[in-house]
C-alpha cells in the first residue's frame, strides 16, 4: 500500500494520470471499507496478536517508535493530498 500511495502522489503530482491512478485509488477505497467494517482496526491486529505481539502492531518492527504511531496519520494525509491534487486535476 505504502508503494500505491507513493505512486498516486506522483501520478496526480506530476499531471500522469493512468490506470495505475485508479487502482490505487479502488485499492485505497477497499481498505478504507474494510477499516471502517472492521472498527477502523486492522484485520491483521488480532492475528499478531495471537502469534504473540502484546498490542496487535507490527509497525514498530521496522517503522521508527514515532512515525509507527502516527502511520495512519501521516498516510492519510498523503492520500488526502493525492486526492485533493486528483480533483483539482481532473476539473481544470
Amino acid at each position: 500500500m505504502s508503494v500505491l500511495l507513493f505512486a498516486l502522489l506522483y501520478e496526480v503530482l506530476f499531471d500522469r494520470i493512468t490506470m495505475l491512478t485508479w487502482i490505487a485509488m479502488g485499492a485505497f477505497v477497499i481498505e478504507g471499507l474494510i477499516l471502517i467494517a472492521n472498527g477502523w482496526k486492522c484485520p491483521l491486529t488480532t492475528f499478531a496478536e495471537e502469534l504473540g505481539s502484546i498490542h496487535g502492531q507490527v509497525t514498530d518492527i521496522f517503522l521508527p517508535k514515532w512515525f509507527a504511531e502516527r502511520v495512519f496519520q501521516i498516510f492519510g494525509s498523503l492520500f488526502a493530498l493525492a486526492l485533493l491534487v486528483l480533483a483539482f486535476r481532473l476539473l481544470t
